[in-house]
């Protein structure tokens, strides 16, 4: 069942009724519902959907031409074609007559293989925009390398976009769909447990209290988010260690950046590179007060609720949870839930003010 999403699926169907060519870039972190948008979004319309994968070029190219072959049968089925340039000039000329969308999901793992990818787009975009009605979806979860390669200023595909979209987890009312069968109460727990990234939120069980959901997710070694946040950390960054040290610290309640640093035992000045790729992450939040100037009274806090939990009750409990005693940890938990709801529902009341 596909939930939600109806601002972006308008914004896609907006673009797609233009009948010219178009160019949408959709980003954003992992497990947040890209592929489910996409999915929804061409599933009654003339599409190709193609997923890279982390492999060499040679795969993907073969991947690529499966799915246009699965497109249009009127390929032999054990082509294949010779290089991305000829199989995407191939879509471009299919969508001289008719509206087609080609999806490039993951195109990070496609475009690191395939070095030339990115010019060899840039060229046909600016050789073929004018007479073809494809629109092209190119999707990523990597979000540095989507910013830094696709958007930046210096990427060959820089100008060519005709939309772009950053995915972001659901809000607290959108995710409340998705937790239908609970109290009001237990909704807003469950949002301060794990957020509005749907991935996590398919994982949560209504029928059962939010202290059986946190012992069966959570304080659960064999389940799918007792690692998660440290599984995402290590696909987007190099140093892990520093990282987790960094969010653990803000977690704790060490929000200034004399705290984090010394709480990290690293110098001011190398605690901001990596606070300021956590903020590009979307896992931490910088905020000044109304005012200042200067960042000096700056502090920083978890702006993923997922993480901010994880970090918070999760990891220092690692030991614990890891011989089963899912009951101890949660025990261990409980004294201080109320008070780290405290933000949670500032969060919530400041979301319901804006929607007003």
């Amino acid at each position: 069942m596909f939930v939600g999403r109806e601002r972006e699926l308008k914004a896609l169907d907006t673009i797609y009724r233009s009948d010219k060519f178009e160019f949408a870039v959709l980003y954003g972190r992992r497990r947040v519902g890209k592929t489910a948008l996409i999915n929804e979004f061409i599933r009654d319309k003339k599409a190709i959907y193609f997923m890279g994968v982390e492999s060499n070029a040679k795969q993907n190219l073969e991947n690529f031409s499966k799915s246009i072959m699965e497109f249009n049968t009127d390929i032999f089925a054990d082509t294949s074609f010779s290089s991305f340039q000829t199989a995407l000039e191939y879509v471009f000329r299919l969508a001289e007559k008719e509206r087609i969308v080609l999806a490039i999901d993951e195109y990070p793992y496609v475009a690191r293989a395939s070095k030339s990818l990115a010019s060899t787009l840039q060229l046909l975009i600016d050789k073929r925009k004018d007479t073809s009605k494809l629109m092209l979806i190119l999707c990523g979860s990597s979000m540095s390398y989507m910013e830094d390669h696709v958007l930046a200023y210096k990427a060959p595909l820089y100008g060519r976009r005709t939309a772009q979209m950053k995915l972001l987890p659901f809000d607290f009312e959108e995710t409340c769909r998705y937790l239908s069968g609970m109290s009001d109460e237990d909704k807003a727990l469950m949002y301060g447990v794990v957020g509005g990234t749907p991935q996590y939120l398919l994982q949560i069980n209504n029928k059962l209290s939010v202290a059986d959901n946190i012992k069966n997710t959570f304080l659960n070694p064999t389940s799918f988010l007792f690692e998660e946040p440290l599984n995402l950390l290590k696909q987007e960054v190099r140093e892990p260690a520093i990282y987790t040290a960094i969010i653990t610290a803000i977690a704790t309640g060490h929000s200034r950046m004399s705290e984090i640093s010394s709480k990290v035992g690293e110098e001011s000045n190398v605690c901001a590179i990596y606070l300021k790729n956590l903020v590009s992450l979307g896992i931490v939040e910088k905020e000044t007060p109304y005012g200042e100037k200067t960042s000096r009274k700056s502090v920083y806090s978890i702006a993923d609720n997922m993480f901010r939990f994880w970090y918070r009750f999760v990891l220092e409990n690692n030991s614990v949870i890891a011989r089963g005693a899912a009951d101890l940890v949660y025990k261990r938990i409980e004294p201080y839930f109320a008070d780290y709801m405290g933000k949670v529902f500032e969060d919530i009341c400041t979301q319901y003010l804006w929607k007003q």
